[in-house]
């Protein structure tokens, strides 16, 4: 592990998380005040010159998100950590929260002052009761020490439901709405939270902000990929020998991940696929390990970044057994609002099943492939759009399984 870049995890192991002063000691809040000595918009400039994208899945510019907000003329508006985490095999803001939720609290706080905010919100999922009292506690010290000033945080738990990782579907559930995505434009920048300026930033990406402003953008934007600089949180699990969570640059390849920290395949077997980024991610075969996890490098092979969730698979999975159980999460977990998702999700799943049970044939691979590419672009939310990257990249590079179940 000595090869980690510890940014986000930089205090990991080293401080009481649940002892403010011991954060403090270690500089924690510095950054809050030396970002409030700046203007608001040389602080957006520096965290936009960070080269900073979001750390959730979508990978937009940290400061220039900000900016939309920061440019509207408004009585109130919001911060919104966005802790609901729901991808199956992911845990990093957990780590962070659990292991250092001071760092989250500084960097809303800075985002906060760049926009005009004085209130922020942490959505964390409901199967973390315990994180939700841990930050509840790193709340009531920082506002027992007096570090986040006049900014107030207060955190709601969801109900569990995938969606609701969506930021729009997100803020209804803060509302007390169901949780479903809304139509945009307007995006939340502009009108969110209550119809406010709401900027919407993952636990890591706020967790970046305090190392950002205490040694600069241009050291930050000199560290990993040029397009998507900085370190990434990654947890790898699945058929693996080393199960554990690792902070690298964003230049570091796939195969490095695997074989390097991961150790390699358990059991001495040879690798067969990786799904990275959540159940939404790609399928990536081992001809494209040597692939940068930047986000752009990730995209370019039809593959997400996402959540940094690492599911390594070896010789002896069966894809189509692996992508029935995919489908089948999806067509649960859509909420069905539009008609792309709720009845993609669902036919996409009565075919995979027919796949599976060795009914299928090669002009339903036909459909899977036409009916996925019109999901991606007409469904409404990113849930929808993102469900059949792991059929279509199995139809590109594991077409070998499918045959299989039927010749």
């Amino acid at each position: 592990m000595a090869e980690e870049m510890r940014i986000v995890l930089r205090n990991y192991g080293k401080i009481d998380p649940l002892n403010i002063d011991e954060y403090i000691n270690a500089g924690g809040y510095k950054s809050l005040e030396k970002a409030r000595a700046m203007s608001q918009p040389e602080l957006i400039e520096e965290v936009k010159n960070s080269g900073l994208r979001g750390r959730g899945g979508a990978g937009f510019n940290c400061g220039q998100k900000w900016s939309f907000s920061y440019g509207i003329d408004s009585e109130q508006k919001f911060v919104v950590c966005n802790a609901d985490e729901g991808e199956p095999g992911t845990y990093k803001d957990r780590i962070i929260m659990e292991n250092d939720p001071q760092s989250l609290l500084e960097g809303m706080a800075i985002c906060g002052y760049a926009i005009g905010s004085d209130k922020g919100y942490i959505y964390c999922r409901g199967e973390y009761p315990y994180v939700v009292e841990i930050l509840n506690k790193a709340i009531s010290q920082a506002k027992e020490k007096g570090v986040l000033k006049d900014f107030d945080i207060e955190v709601r738990m969801g109900a569990g439901a995938y969606v609701c990782g969506e930021e729009s579907a997100l803020i209804e559930s803060i509302e007390g709405k169901r949780g479903e995505p809304r139509y945009k434009p307007p995006f939340p920048p502009v009108s969110g939270l209550w119809g406010k300026p709401t900027i919407v930033n993952n636990v890591e990406t706020f967790a970046n902000l305090p190392v950002i402003l205490e040694k600069g953008a241009e050291w930050y934007a000199g560290i990993g990929a040029p397009a998507y600089p900085g370190t990434k949180v990654m947890t790898l699990t699945g058929d693996i020998n080393n199960r554990i969570f690792i902070e690298v640059p964003t230049d570091t390849t796939i195969r490095q991940v695997i074989y390097g920290f991961g150790g390699g395949i358990a059991g001495g077997k040879k690798f067969k696929a990786v799904q990275i980024g959540g159940t939404s991610g790609g399928f990536i075969p081992e001809a494209l390990l040597d692939t940068q996890i930047d986000f752009n490098s990730m995209a370019a092979i039809g593959a997400t970044l996402g959540s940094g969730a690492v599911f390594v698979m070896d010789e002896t999975r069966d894809i189509v057994d692996v992508i029935e159980k995919v489908t089948k999460f999806f067509e649960h977990e859509s909420c069905g609002k539009c008609t792309p998702c709720r009845e993609g999700t669902k036919r996409m799943h009565e075919m995979l099943k027919h796949f599976k049970a060795g009914q299928g044939n090669a002009k339903e691979m036909g459909r899977l492939k036409k009916l996925g590419a019109v999901m991606s672009v007409a469904c409404l939310c990113g849930l929808g759009q993102a469900a059949p990257a792991p059929v279509l990249t199995t139809l590109e590079h594991f077409q070998a399984d499918y045959f299989n179940k039927f010749c």
